[in-house]
């Protein structure tokens, strides 16, 4: 009844950058955190982003500085600017929103199906 739908992955190369957006739709009340992550081949996934719904934000380390995490309320939207991308970047994004659904009460996890971010040297 929720569905998460991303869009802006790509190839860039080195230096570059990509806009990534993430949308939420259905049967929801309120959402609280927004967020991004990311699995590379043979690693963990790792939080990459997140945003409360107050704005409040925390990013990983390695990305502090050159992505940026914001949010649109009345859209359910976040988006997720990427500069300065490095091959290290590249990666599965997931997008990630703890959603209250409407009548049902409770705080779950969804998630979109993944964009491809790749980043040429």
């Amino acid at each position: 009844q929720v569905q998460v739908v991303e869009s802006g992955g790509g190839l860039v190369q080195a230096g570059g950058s990509l806009r990534l957006s993430c949308t939420a739709s259905g049967n929801i009340f309120s959402i609280n955190t927004m967020g991004w992550y990311r699995q590379a081949p043979g690693m963990q996934r790792e939080l990459v982003a997140a945003v409360d719904f107050g704005g409040s934000t925390n990013y990983l380390d390695s990305v502090k500085g050159r992505f940026t995490i914001s949010r649109d309320n009345a859209k359910n939207t976040t988006y997720l600017q990427m500069n300065s991308l490095k091959p290290e970047d590249t990666a599965v994004y997931l997008c990630n929103a703890d959603i209250r659904r409407r009548f049902l009460g409770g705080l779950f996890t969804y998630w979109g199906q993944g964009t491809q971010v790749t980043v040429s040297s």
